[in-house]
């Protein structure tokens, strides 16, 4: 009777393992200690610490209002997201070769980036260390804090290492943002333009009850104001970004001291907010499509595609493309045109001459 009750022990031991191992949430057959390079529940993280060997560092904290990179920037939410999945997804596959040991233990040590989890109580949740490409870039060289061996980490469905998604360049986890306010929430837009100032405008958005302050130029030429596409034009507000940022670029200041003027932008929200926005023209290069066909709207010595701006209080120095801010620039004659109009169809006034407008003007 007690062999019985002795071997039925062993068969419940044994099952409540095989159980385990085949239906438990870890998709790694290796000690967590060792191998637990999996985040199932990126709820719970408060805080992530990415630092790099050369000492440059990520700070990434979830707040009430979304993640704020070294607790002064918005995280941009494609990068915070992409991080995310891969840590739920991220699973060690097997220990890294005796061969290859050497190699990678010596390239973690000079390359190698630290990982810090914090959860959302404080607390230490976990720290590993992200190398390089495995063997023929078919995972990526991960280790444990504390263990002894390091790992080939996956990330399933995708071919390749995950090393960039740990980047600690501020410009990869900065969110692009210049607008986004909603129609409701706008007060004011104001439109300068350098060149030709008479298609400059100030919108006013009183209670949902708009006015266009217009050149008396074209306002005298023009009919009443189309109230649909001044409403409609208060929503190209939503979600503007610009490309990417460019401070630290050497000669970017000189660049910018030397650019024409395209325009400024002011937007202002009833809850006191405000974007001031200066634009300048990007002169024309080898990436302008506008080398071989000109466009109609762009002067040919500048780029057709992209322009920069200063912005944030001239603390950033950005690019942004004029396919994003094609509806915001738009003339003061279009509010007043009817629906049925041409597109574009400029009044019979007079153009005042160009003139070159610099940044410190």
């Amino acid at each position: 009777m007690r062999k019985t009750f002795l071997y039925l022990a062993i068969l419940a031991i044994l099952g409540f393992g095989i159980y385990y191992f085949l239906f438990s949430n870890n998709d790694s057959p290796y000690s967590l200690t060792e191998a637990g390079f999996t985040v199932k529940d990126t709820a719970s993280i408060g805080r992530i610490y990415i630092v790099a060997s050369d000492g440059d560092a990520i700070l990434l904290d979830r707040t009430d209002t979304g993640w704020i990179v070294n607790k002064k920037y918005r995280a941009l939410p494609s990068t915070l997201n992409l991080l995310l999945t891969t840590l739920v997804q991220q699973t060690a596959l097997y220990p890294v070769t005796k061969p290859a040991y050497n190699a990678v233990v010596k390239n973690m040590a000079t390359d190698g980036i630290k990982v810090e989890l914090y959860g959302r109580d404080g607390k230490k949740m976990k720290v590993f260390y992200v190398g390089g490409a495995a063997v023929n870039n078919s995972g990526t060289n991960m280790l444990m804090d504390g263990a002894r061996m390091p790992y080939v980490v996956q990330v399933a469905g995708f071919t390749g290492y995950v090393t960039p998604r740990y980047s600690t360049n501020l410009k990869d986890w900065r969110d692009r943002t210049i607008f986004n306010m909603p129609p409701e929430e706008i007060k004011t837009v104001s439109v300068q333009y350098a060149d030709k100032p008479v298609n400059s405008f100030v919108l006013i958005n009183n209670n949902n009850n708009i006015q266009v302050d217009a050149d008396t130029n074209i306002s005298r030429h023009l009919d009443t104001l189309n109230t649909r596409r001044a409403h409609l034009y208060l929503k190209y507000f939503t979600d503007v970004n610009c490309e990417g940022f460019l401070n630290g670029i050497e000669g970017m200041d000189s660049t910018l001291n030397a650019s024409h003027k395209h325009s400024f932008i002011d937007l202002t929200g009833i809850h006191g907010q405000h974007q001031h926005v200066d634009i300048y023209w990007m002169a024309i290069n080898k990436r302008s499509k506008n080398q071989t066909e000109s466009d109609p709207e762009i002067p040919d010595e500048y780029d057709a595609d992209r322009l920069y701006a200063v912005i944030n209080n001239n603390r950033d120095t950005v690019m942004i493309q004029q396919y994003a801010f094609r509806q915001i620039f738009r003339k003061a004659f279009e509010f007043y045109q009817k629906d049925n109009a041409a597109p574009m169809q400029q009044p019979n006034y007079r153009q005042p001459k160009n003139v070159m407008v610099h940044k410190n003007q």
